[in-house]
């Protein structure tokens, strides 16, 4: 079944789609830009890890068996008792630091055949990155190493939720972001914004200045993803579309959008 959305589909933002689907789209465009880039590039697909923990004075209570107390205290534990009517006192657990989570967030790379230089980063925006803490830190320290240097960036972010990324020049407020960025025009790039009702825009993806740019069609590569992945088939549409609050105008819009997938 295809997507109901002309453009990006919203619901994929549920943490139960947007994981696989971050991870699918890469691969996606990893694939489908590959020939155009022969025989001169090549592209792979490289990670970001990180330790995500803001607060490290947390504590987590270890329970023998593994069991975890969500509601009570252990002050608040009753002793057990057994069939003679002798009191066998519950075992205390001992408090415990347990490692932070490592994160790991994937991005493409162009290369040069021969020199394996990197030419373009190619991102992908997760949700971390949009919200503050050491994903968006970890994010803006790497967007700021690839600005600075011979590379160029293209930086996709089909994500309603978050914070934008930081950009100067007369932006105008919209749902999602695609940002071209050729070291040979920087600071200078291309913004190509578009919202909810409107196709996902095709980007060129820039190379060395003497090479063309070959064309990257992302809504035909995003809806490549969602048939194979099913995901249309998966999502319940008669759930509200994930935050942020639609407008007025354009919930009326999605109601009208999906009335024959809600049923009466």
């Amino acid at each position: 079944m295809p997507s109901p959305f002309p453009g990006m589909n919203p619901y994929l933002e549920q943490p139960a789609f947007w994981s696989s689907f971050h991870t699918r789209l890469m691969v996606a465009i990893a694939d489908t830009v590959a020939p155009q880039l022969r025989p001169n590039y090549y592209i792979e697909v490289e990670t970001r890890t990180y330790q995500d923990q803001e607060e490290p004075e947390e504590i987590l209570v270890g329970i023998p068996d593994a069991a975890v107390l969500a509601a009570r205290s252990i002050d608040q534990l009753e002793p057990l008792r057994v069939e003679s009517g002798a009191t066998l006192t519950q075992k205390r657990p001992r408090s415990i630091f347990l490692p932070p989570t490592t994160i790991k967030e994937r991005y493409l790379e162009v290369r040069e055949v021969g020199t394996d230089t990197v030419i373009t980063v190619i991102e992908v925006l997760s949700p971390k990155n949009k919200q503050k803490g050491k994903g968006r830190t970890a994010y803006e320290n790497k967007r700021s190493l690839i600005l600075g240097s011979l590379s160029n960036l293209v930086e996709i972010d089909l994500i309603r939720a978050g914070i934008p990324m930081t950009m100067i020049g007369e932006v105008q407020p919209s749902d999602y972001r695609l940002i071209v960025s050729r070291r040979s025009q920087r600071p200078q790039a291309d913004l190509y914004d578009f919202d909810l009702r409107e196709p996902i825009p095709s980007v060129p993806l820039p190379l060395r200045p003497e090479d063309e740019e070959p064309l990257v069609e992302l809504q035909a590569i995003v809806q490549g993803v969602c048939d194979r992945a099913g995901y249309n088939e998966r999502i319940d549409y008669r759930q509200p579309v994930p935050p942020p609050k639609l407008s007025e105008a354009d919930q009326h819009w999605v109601d009208e959008l999906l009335v024959s997938l809600r049923g009466a």
